[in-house]
């Protein structure tokens, strides 16, 4: 029996991560020799972690691969992409331009996919305190923002605790290009050999169509990381996130972040980019 290859490997315990990462983790799809020494954290910390180095495999924030793609590549499998599933912007109460241009706004860290939408669509927008994304809500309920860019479970949440939507950043993005918003990706070391890469992309692919083909089956790891959530708010979590561009980006998918890429390096938010981002 050849020897295993044990790779690190960091996504978030939100539900559409968890959704997609159990197979794999858990012996249900085939790994081709790989082992997983798997952590979970806030995907903010996730991007954190990879700019210092070290970890193989990753969810990265679209934002934080822009300026990693020397580091790593792309996997066609596992992507965040897709309609009406971007980040909101909320508040107390409704708002015009001016005053969310100078409000203290909370973002959920600065290498998120949200503030890279939040910096196109309000470029003067400059005052941004960042937060744990699921304690942003209670800052704007709390005065300690005027507004806040939510994320993730919070998307179903927000009205319910009073909450009003100031624009939904999504739609923003595509109005504008016509194109699905990508928020994060699954990414792999240039490091690794182009065989070990691979085979990461296809277990990733494997593990993404087990969780479609078996959803009450990957359900217990998903309700184990979920933090204070009923199975309704799962469940709608993961509709919104994980799709047919969670299975494979395709060329609509690597068209929207080729996309992406290219509209934030003309205006200046992101740095010049490795060519070759997307995995052979």
């Amino acid at each position: 029996m050849p020897a295993m290859t044990k790779l690190s490997l960091g996504f978030s315990p939100c539900p559409n991560d968890t959704f997609i990462f159990d197979a794999m983790l858990h012996g249900k799809v085939d790994t081709e020799g790989l082992e997983f020494e798997a952590f979970m954290e806030d995907v903010e910390a996730l991007n954190r972690r990879a700019f210092a180095g070290g970890i193989a495999v990753t969810k990265l924030s679209y934002h934080a691969f822009a300026y990693l793609t020397e580091q790593y590549v792309l996997l066609d499998a596992g992507s965040a992409l897709g309609n009406n599933c971007g980040p909101l912007l909320v508040a107390r109460a409704p708002m015009d331009e001016a005053a969310i241009t100078s409000a203290r706004i909370a973002i959920p860290g600065k290498m998120t996919t949200a503030n890279f939408l939040l910096s196109l669509a309000y470029p003067d927008a400059q005052n941004k305190q960042e937060f744990l994304f699921s304690d942003i809500e209670d800052a704007v309920l709390d005065g300690r923002a005027g507004a806040g860019l939510i994320i993730h479970e919070n998307r179903f949440t927000y009205a319910q605790k009073g909450l009003v939507k100031l624009r939904d950043l999504g739609e923003y993005w595509e109005t504008a290009t016509g194109l699905p918003i990508p928020l994060g990706g699954i990414v792999v070391s240039r490091m690794l050999p182009a065989d070990i890469q691979q085979k990461v992309n296809r277990v990733m692919r494997r593990s993404v169509a087990y969780a479609f083909a078996h959803p009450g089956d990957v359900m217990p790891f998903v309700r184990q990381h979920a933090q204070a959530m009923d199975d309704a708010v799962m469940k709608a979590h993961i509709a919104l996130y994980v799709n047919d561009f969670t299975g494979d980006l395709g060329e609509k998918g690597r068209s929207a972040v080729a996309q992406m890429f290219r509209i934030a390096r003309e205006k200046n938010v992101i740095p010049a980019y490795a060519e070759n981002i997307f995995i052979n």
